[in-house]
């Protein structure tokens, strides 16, 4: 395993430890490819999987930062038509920023609070 992937597990494993999605507040999660963003809005007690949203349904051409706003509106959307409005914001050990900053920010914008 290369050493930034190493770290990135070990930073996760941490936010793990502290952080877990119940029925009321379920865990919204990031997961970051070099081409593709993909989030989740989990609730860890029953290990269902409440709503989600990923770049894979998006066709435009765009910057990676763009699309991972509208992932962010995406995940708002879904959540809120499965009757969720605040979540817990798992990074999943990827640095705040980017990427990940910006689709957090979009699904607050989009009515999650978090």
């Amino acid at each position: 395993m290369v050493q930034k992937d190493a770290r990135r597990l070990k930073i996760k494993k941490s936010i793990r430890g502290r952080v877990s999605g119940t029925a009321e507040r379920p865990r919204l999660t990031v997961f970051r490819s070099n081409k593709q963003i993909y989030a989740q809005v989990i609730n860890d007690v029953q290990g269902k999987t409440l709503a989600s949203a990923s770049s894979l349904k998006i066709t435009d051409k765009a910057p990676k930062k763009e699309i991972a706003a509208k992932v962010g509106e995406m995940i708002a959307k879904n959540a809120q038509e499965a009757g969720i409005q605040a979540v817990v914001f798992d990074r999943n050990g990827y640095l705040y920023h980017g990427r990940i900053k910006e689709l957090a920010d979009a699904a607050r914008n989009g009515g999650l609070k978090f």
